[in-house]
C-alpha cells in the first residue's frame, strides 16, 4: 500500500488576516516561501516516487519550491486536494461578514461546502492514488483544513487533524488493517534554520 505524506502550504497574508481562503488564488507571502524553502530541503532528504499538487496558487507556490528541492516535477495537479470552497464568505474577515450579513451570518446559505464533501473528495483521493501507485512513497502539497476533515475520516477519530499548521509534514501508512500516523504535523524544520 502507498504512504502518503502530507504538506500543508506556506503561510499567506490570507492566513494572518483570517481572511477565509477557500479556493481563491491568493500567494504565498515571504515567510511562506521562506517555510516552503525549509520543508523543501527536509524533503530532499527521502526519494519520492509520485509528486502531486493542489491546483490553487499558495500549494503550487509550495510545490514548485519543492519540486526544485527534490529534483522532481509535480507529477499533476488534482482539484480534489483544494481546500474547503467557502462559497460567498472566500476573500473576507468576519468582520467584513458581520457589516455585509449581519451577526447571525452562520445561520445563511453561504454556499460553503459541507464537511461531509470535503471529507468525501479526500478519501477518494486516497484510495485513487493508493490504487493507483501501490507501494509508492507519495508526496502530496494540500491545504489545512482540507486536510484536517480528511484525516477525521480516514483515521475514524474526530481529535485528530485539528489546527495543522503551515508546512506542516504529516505521513501517513497503511498497515494492512488500518491508516496508521508515522509522523503528525510536523514542523521541526522550522526550528532548525
Amino acid at each position: 500500500m502507498a504512504a502518503f505524506t502530507f504538506v500543508r502550504h506556506g503561510i499567506t497574508d490570507h492566513n494572518i488576516e483570517k481572511r477565509a481562503q477557500g479556493h481563491t488564488q491568493n500567494p504565498l507571502n515571504d515567510e511562506g516561501r521562506a517555510q516552503a524553502a525549509l520543508v523543501a530541503k527536509r524533503l530532499s532528504e527521502e526519494r519520492w516516487d509520485v509528486f502531486i499538487s493542489s491546483d490553487l496558487r499558495r500549494a503550487r507556490e509550495t510545490a514548485d519550491i519543492i519540486s526544485a528541492a527534490i529534483g522532481k516535477p509535480v507529477d499533476f495537479y488534482d482539484t480534489r486536494l483544494r481546500e474547503m470552497d467557502r462559497g460567498k464568505i472566500a476573500d473576507t474577515i468576519e468582520e467584513e461578514r458581520v457589516a455585509r450579513w449581519g451577526e447571525n451570518w452562520k445561520e445563511l446559505d453561504m454556499g460553503q461546502e459541507s464537511h461531509e464533501s470535503m471529507r468525501k473528495r479526500g478519501i477518494d483521493f486516497i484510495q485513487d492514488i493508493a490504487s493507483r501507485f501501490p507501494s509508492k512513497n507519495v508526496l502530496v502539497v494540500t491545504h489545512g483544513y482540507f486536510l484536517g476533515q480528511t484525516l477525521k475520516e480516514l483515521m475514524e477519530d474526530e481529535l485528530t487533524g485539528n489546527e495543522m499548521r503551515n508546512t506542516s509534514v504529516t505521513t501517513i501508512a497503511h498497515n494492512d488493517e488500518k491508516w496508521e500516523y508515522s509522523l503528525y504535523d510536523c514542523v521541526r524544520h522550522l526550528s532548525e534554520h
